[in-house]
């Protein structure tokens, strides 16, 4: 019971810089980026944006803009045709969690996640 407790508690606790929700928008309407690499910063206790590529990057640039050994969130604008031939984009949410990453890191973001997702209205 304390843990279903302590999970409501860190989830609810978790701040959303204003940033992340301007830079999400400008990736959603003005297609200004094509990824946006999100992180915890935990002494603020709120989800901060880190990093952002532009229109013009690529997937491989995407996967190598995220760290190895740490957690993120990241969203990317995929675009891609369909087999009617139309060109179409939807917006990805991640969550990066490598195996190698601490174990409070991987808690902290797994508690995070809906309440920040939530503020990205639109991702998939």
């Amino acid at each position: 019971m304390a843990f279903v407790l302590s999970y409501s508690n860190a989830s609810s606790g978790m701040g959303v810089a204003e940033d992340c929700k301007e830079t999400f928008l400008e990736l959603q309407r003005k297609k200004t980026y094509r990824y946006v690499v999100f992180s915890i910063d935990e002494k603020q206790n709120q989800v901060v944006v880190e990093k952002t590529g532009a229109a013009t990057e690529s997937y491989d640039d995407f996967l190598a803009s995220l760290p190895e050994n740490d957690c993120r969130y990241a969203i990317y604008d995929f675009d891609f045709v369909t087999e009617e031939n139309c060109q179409k984009s939807k917006i990805f949410f991640v969550a990066w969690s490598p195996s190698i990453s601490r174990i409070r890191a991987k808690m902290l973001y797994a508690t995070s996640k809906d309440r920040f997702r939530r503020e990205l209205d639109g991702v998939h």
